[in-house]
């Protein structure tokens, strides 16, 4: 009784392709495993944000919402406007954030 097994693929090469076959799908099954783990997932309805290279000139900013995905580019330039104060942000002992806007005579 030699090797049974060597006799059947020399008879039917295609058995060592069948195993082959099988490599492939467990690989397949590792990449869909690796994409449904993603937080930038194209198939999930989260809200994700992703920065890259924070507080870098190059940094860049991704926000998904639902199926709609953003990304925006840092241009490495310190932003300026006009504006005017809104309002007071204090924090609590516990952590917390308290916002109190400033009220101004046109608005009485």
């Amino acid at each position: 009784m030699k090797r049974l097994l060597d006799e059947d693929e020399e008879l039917n090469p295609i058995l060592s392709v069948a195993n082959l076959v099988d490599v492939f799908l467990v690989v397949i099954a590792a990449l869909l495993i690796a994409i449904a783990q993603n937080p930038m997932n194209p198939f999930s309805a989260d809200d994700v944000t992703v920065i890259k290279n924070p507080g870098q000139a190059d940094m860049e900013m991704i926000i998904k919402k639902g199926e709609k995905i953003e990304h925006y580019k840092s241009s490495g330039e310190i932003g300026q406007g006009e504006g005017s104060r809104a309002g007071v942000a204090y924090r609590l002992k516990n952590g917390s954030m308290i916002y109190v806007p400033e009220t101004t005579s046109d608005q009485e």
